[in-house]
Order: C-alpha cells, then sequence, then structure tokens
C-alpha cells in the first residue's frame, strides 16, 4: 500500500516541479514594473508632447512612475559695458600762439610838395586843370595834411584817409608807404562818389567829411 502511494505520488511532484521551474523563469524574464512603465508613459505622455522639438528640462515624477527626462533650452544673456566718452584733450599749453600779423614797416615819408606835385601832373594826365588840383589839395591839407604815414583813432589811413586803411591795397602792395598808391586809390574814390575833386571838397565843406 506504501510503494502504491508513491508511485501514485511521483508524477505530481513532478508536474509541481516543472511548474516551480517554469514560474522562476517567468519571473526573471518579465519586468514586472513593466505594467507600471506603460501606465506611466500613457498618464504622462501630455508632457513628452508639450516639450516636443526642444531639448526637454528635467522634471522628476516620483511616485513608482519612470523618470521622464525634460530639458528646456537654455537662455544666456551678455550684457556689454557702456563704453566710456572719449574725453575732448586739452588745448597743449606747449602750442605756440598765433602770432598778429606785423604791419609794413613805414619808409621814410616824401614830403606834402612832393606828393601834391606828383598828384598834380596825376589830375592833368586825366584831362583835369588846375581848378580840381586846387580843389583836391584844399581837400587833403584839411584830411591828412598829404602825410603819406597820417591815421586817426578811427582807422583812416594815408593822404586820402581811406577808411579802413588796407582799402588802398587795392591799388597796389605798398599802399602803407607809397604816396603814389594812395594818391591813386583816392583819386579813384573821389571821382566814383563825388565825380571829381570839386564836388568832394563841396561836400567837406558842408558836412565836415567826405
Amino acid at each position: 500500500m506504501h510503494n502504491s502511494f508513491k508511485k501514485k505520488s511521483r508524477p505530481i511532484v513532478v508536474l509541481f516541479a516543472v511548474a516551480a521551474i517554469a514560474g522562476f523563469f517567468m519571473i526573471n524574464l518579465v519586468n514586472p514594473n513593466s505594467f507600471a512603465t506603460a501606465d506611466a508613459s500613457v498618464r504622462f505622455a501630455h508632457v513628452t508632447d508639450r516639450y516636443a522639438g526642444q531639448q526637454p528640462q528635467a522634471v522628476d515624477i516620483g511616485a513608482d512612475y519612470q523618470p521622464v527626462s525634460v530639458e528646456r533650452e537654455q537662455y544666456s544673456a551678455t550684457v556689454s559695458p557702456k563704453p566710456a566718452p572719449t574725453p575732448t584733450p586739452a588745448p597743449s599749453a606747449t602750442k605756440a600762439a598765433a602770432k598778429p600779423v606785423a604791419a609794413a614797416p613805414q619808409a621814410p615819408a616824401a614830403s606834402p610838395g612832393t606828393a601834391q606835385a606828383w598828384a598834380q601832373q596825376y589830375l592833368a594826365s586825366m584831362g583835369m586843370g588846375d581848378d580840381q588840383y586846387s580843389c583836391l589839395a584844399a581837400l587833403w591839407n584839411r584830411e591828412s595834411g598829404w602825410n603819406v604815414h597820417a591815421s586817426n583813432a578811427s582807422g583812416a589811413y594815408g593822404i586820402p584817409q581811406a577808411l579802413p586803411g588796407s582799402k588802398m591795397a587795392s591799388a597796389g602792395p605798398d599802399w602803407q608807404n607809397s604816396y603814389q598808391t594812395q594818391i591813386t586809390w583816392g583819386m579813384g574814390y573821389v571821382d566814383g562818389r563825388y565825380g571829381n575833386p570839386c564836388g568832394a571838397w563841396a561836400h567837406s565843406q558842408s558836412t565836415g567829411w567826405y
């Protein structure tokens, strides 16, 4: 009776052993967390869709779910410092100061008689007689005494008292010392403004200037 029981139970034991071995292999082959992983993938699919196309930012899901790694693109801003204004250089203390233009040195003045004689000849060359010369002699006697270097505080200069004296440069560069240049310019002024020396002399007598 005892031997008969052993013979009958042997196949059952073998079946249990095979079932146990198969169960062991199944446990090792199948990841017990696979269902949880699939569930987490479904539940957090919207997280992956939201950051699609970007470098994801790390997000810790926690609990029993597999973590989903998402990184967001990193941005950095660099602020360049404002350049300091370039200081305006101060004028050099060693720079030479501008020198005033020196006036031409005065040459020895011709005598009034010499200037008058030349003026009389000059008027004759213009077709004017002694009457016009007499008016011119009286006019410039009053103005300058026929002095080539005569000047006054207003800036008038020379025999005709040109104001300013530099106007006479149009008649020649030696206007400061030459009686010929001064008389030539003076006669051009008288003729252009008054027509002749007697017209200028008449105006001077009535106003005190010409």
